[in-house]
């Protein structure tokens, strides 16, 4: 397995299997607008953004989405000159405590630790591993509630 650096978020919410990385790979317009629609509904200061805010091809990409490249944990992890929290004996901090978005950071608190026991190729094989339907063995993303192919419910948060 080759591993896309721009994939390997400082906050343990894996690239390759976000939704808006997905959408923004495939191209996918109609399920972008459903993501802007999805933030701008739970997220209080999203509703100025556009689909184009949302595009992004992985955290430490060129091309991150609106939230990537405000976000308060790559800059922490960049002043401590760390790689991500799984480096910083402060976690779970305020930063990650007081994250916007419930699944993510419910993810946040699993993938750390388990990071932090089984190094960063076994976190990212089993996130790809993890985020792939039991029914069809369609590629899924973080937060989905079911398969886009076969539409088996899912629950892998």
């Amino acid at each position: 397995m080759e591993i896309n650096p721009a994939h390997i978020s400082p906050c343990g919410l894996y690239c390759g299997v976000c939704g808006v990385y997905q959408a923004t790979q495939d191209r996918n317009q109609k399920f972008l607008k459903v993501l802007l629609k999805m933030y701008k509904a739970s997220l209080s200061g999203a509703d100025h953004l556009t689909t184009e805010d949302l595009l992004c091809d992985g955290c430490r990409s060129e091309r991150r989405s609106f939230f990537c490249r405000t976000c308060s944990i790559r800059d922490c992890s960049n002043e401590k000159k760390i790689s991500g929290c799984h480096e910083c004996n402060r976690f779970p901090c305020e930063h990650i405590k007081n994250f916007l978005v419930p699944t993510g950071k419910k993810v946040i608190l699993r993938s750390i630790p388990y990071r932090r026991r089984n190094g960063t190729r076994k976190w990212i094989e089993d996130e790809e591993a993890r985020y792939l339907c039991p029914g069809c063995n369609n590629k899924l993303f973080r937060g989905a509630k079911h398969c886009g192919e076969c539409r088996k419910p899912v629950s892998l948060d």
